[in-house]
């Protein structure tokens, strides 16, 4: 099984395979594999591509391996069946990612020679045993799916539809099913509205205070949470709860003001900025992680020169950066004053190394210091040993690269003392 895109993606692939334990046995080698799954992403053009690209890919085994069946799964599907049904002839099935308790079903039918879709049957995914595809230490819980908040560049509403929150009693049995990790990462497209479908309010602070109390749980870590929606409540639980990690990651998207209204994004810049500056003050050591898009239609000098200013000021200890990709259905798409995209990629170009900067300054005062350190993995190819400090989550942020002359055990915490760091990881030793 392939999985592609986001950490959301990655549970729905985590959920299939646990379905597919069922009635299969699983292998990491695709040649072989009888059946391939990719679950897919269509949320932009170029994950899109990638997609499809390797769908193609994979149908190669067919001639080099046991491929019998292809089966693409995923956001693709769910949004572009009626497109690419009849021509994508290399996959056999078509699922949606509320389709996946039907895999057993589709497949059987597929092998009696048809070419099946079964995308839409289903409203959501009842089946939620899962094979974790992360490193046992840490997993990701997908608290809800779908958005309310129709972004005009954005297709997610489109594909993935309302905001559905999962029952507390449901993340609640499905947390203590992972086993003892050290952290559990709470994902959702804005898990800071979780429960107002369900329960007339946001319940995220209620949610994560019965996450942990469970005994299995060490560890909670918040990613995409909606500014608008980080409240004195919330701030409250993440500076008291002994449990939650001193990091947050808050997608602004952007800073000037009209831009941010274009978007359809709540807030504004001056808005944004108090709102960093209120966790840094109640929470000193906690870690700002945001994400941000240049090359908006309408981004003028002006506009963008507000938002490498906001950069200045935040002092965000990790940031990531977007081009705008225009996406057909979406309202941006026909907006006037596209930006052309030689300009998109200088913007880019700036603002990866104005936070470069400021990130390389972020770590700098660990030099000399010790570092509590969870050990994620090896790097054969420097002979290290490879973990993450507090304010870095996986696979997004940078790295602890360590030696140590005695044995450790992944996921477990080391005293790390740092002599050195670049922009992004920070390298050091263990200590007694």
């Amino acid at each position: 099984m392939i999985s592609l895109g986001c950490d959301k993606n990655r549970v729905d692939t985590e959920y299939m395979l646990g379905n597919i334990k069922g009635f299969a046995s699983l292998t990491d080698d695709p040649a072989d594999a009888e059946i391939i799954i990719v679950n897919t992403c269509a949320f932009l053009e170029a994950s899109r591509k990638e997609s499809v690209d390797t769908v193609l890919e994979f149908n190669e085994y067919r001639k080099f391996g046991k491929l019998e069946k292809l089966v693409v799964t995923g956001c693709l599907p769910q949004k572009f069946t009626a497109e690419i049904f009849d021509d994508f002839t290399e996959a056999d099935v078509f699922l949606g990612f509320s389709d996946y308790d039907l895999l057993e079903d589709a497949l059987n039918e597929a092998y009696t020679g048809k070419r099946v879709n079964y995308v839409g049957r289903k409203k959501r995914v009842e089946n939620r045993n899962r094979v974790v595809s992360t490193p046992l230490h840490y997993a990701y819980l997908k608290i809800a799916d779908g958005c309310n908040t129709h972004c005009t560049y954005c297709l997610i509403p489109s594909i993935r539809g309302k905001y559905v929150s999962e029952p507390i009693e449901k993340l609640l049995s499905e947390a203590e099913s992972l086993g003892d990790i050290s952290e559990l990462i709470l994902v959702a497209q804005d898990i800071t509205r979780y429960g107002t479908d369900l329960y007339g309010k946001a319940e995220l602070p209620a949610l994560i205070n019965e996450l942990s109390a469970l005994e299995n749980v060490k560890g909670i870590r918040l990613l995409y949470c909606y500014p608008d929606m980080i409240d004195d409540g919330l701030i409250s639980v993440i500076k008291n709860n002994p449990k939650v990690i001193k990091y947050v990651d808050i997608p602004l998207q952007h800073a000037d003001d009209r831009i941010l209204k274009l978007m359809n994004r709540p807030g504004s810049g001056s808005e944004y900025l108090a709102l960093i500056n209120k966790l840094k003050t109640e929470i000193p050591d906690i870690a700002v992680r945001s994400t941000f898009i240049t090359g908006f239609p309408g981004e003028d000098e002006t506009a963008f020169e507000n938002l490498k200013s906001f950069i200045k000021k935040a002092k965000l200890f990790n940031a990531g950066f977007f081009a705008y990709s225009r996406e057909e259905g979406t309202p941006a798409y026909k907006m006037k004053d596209q930006v052309p995209a030689s300009v998109k990629k200088k913007r880019l170009k700036e603002l990866y190394g104005l936070q470069k900067d400021i990130s390389a300054k972020n770590l700098s005062v660990y030099v000399g210091k010790t570092v509590n350190v969870t050990f994620d993995e090896i790097d054969y190819e420097r002979e290290v040993f490879v973990g993450r400090a507090y304010f870095s989550a996986p696979d997004i942020d940078g790295k602890v690269y360590f030696t140590s002359d005695r044995t450790v055990n992944q996921g477990e915490v080391y005293k790390v003392k740092i002599k050195s760091t670049d922009a992004y990881d920070l390298y050091g030793s263990v200590i007694d």
